[in-house]
């Protein structure tokens, strides 16, 4: 006489090999990291000099970077080195990401969710391109050039890295309300015609964040709220294709 099995051990039983898998697929991301840290840590003070030279180009001459703390000149390009290995692994950590829910999705969400995983990578590197080719230019430059005249521009190299990482963070976060702006749309959260005429309350938005996300002067803010407001019309102009397509597919099906 065969015996039933507990159905509580049978619905365990998935829970535990998804956590495995989840569990698996983590360790890779881990060493996937840890592997890019090593192998770029040999370079670590020509990362950190490549990451100044926005800086350095604009500082007066005979000045320079200092370490006002002890353990500063290791810890700040072992930091920097640690994310720059992290911001390098992100497609692998993605694709680990997307490895573990594919099974999960329908053959139509697949199609959709790799080409957003792609875009969204894509558009965080971008954001962090613009900061360092063409915020950090233009801010350091005001910065240098609105000091007073006996005063010596001598930034700490990590009071100075943890403001370049902030900005690489918000500007990399910010170029993503394009895909922001149509999962929503795509999704039916809201429509683009709603959107469209939350367009005063969007810029005003993009300035506020602006100011929380940079320093306190105009010049940053307004290099970081301008292109998310452009990014935000970016989103507007896909939701409004994809609506189309979306009419146009119906009035094929009811032909």
């Amino acid at each position: 006489m065969s015996k039933t099995g507990d159905p509580k051990e049978q619905n365990q039983a998935p829970l535990i090999e998804h956590l495995i898998e989840l569990r698996s697929r983590l360790m890779r991301a881990v060493i996937a990291i840890l592997v890019i840290f090593l192998g770029l840590y040999a370079f670590a003070n020509d990362i950190y000099s490549f990451v100044a030279q926005p800086l350095m180009a604009l500082l007066p001459e005979g000045s320079q970077m200092i370490a006002t703390e002890v353990a500063s000149p290791f810890l700040a390009p072992f930091k920097l080195t640690l994310v720059v290995a992290v911001f390098a692994a992100i497609p692998y950590v993605l694709h680990q990401a997307w490895a573990f829910v594919a099974p999960g999705l329908y053959d139509n969400e697949k199609a959709l969710a790799l080409p957003i995983l792609a875009s969204s990578v894509a558009l965080f590197y971008g954001g962090a391109a613009f900061a360092y080719y063409v915020v950090f230019p233009l801010l350091f430059q005001f910065f240098t050039q609105t000091g007073p005249e006996n005063v010596a521009v001598m930034t700490d190299i990590n009071q100075y890295l943890n403001f370049v990482l902030k900005l690489f963070f918000a500007f990399g976060v910010a170029f993503e309300i394009p895909i922001a702006t149509f999962l929503l749309i795509l999704s039916g959260a809201t429509t683009v015609e709603s959107l469209s005429k939350k367009r005063p309350y969007v810029v005003l938005g993009c300035f506020v964040i602006g100011m929380l996300l940079t320093p306190p002067d105009v010049v940053s803010q307004s290099l970081l709220a301008v292109p998310m407001y452009l990014l935000y019309e970016v989103g507007l102009l896909f939701g409004r294709l994809v609506r189309r397509k979306r009419e146009k597919d119906e009035e094929d099906e009811e032909q």
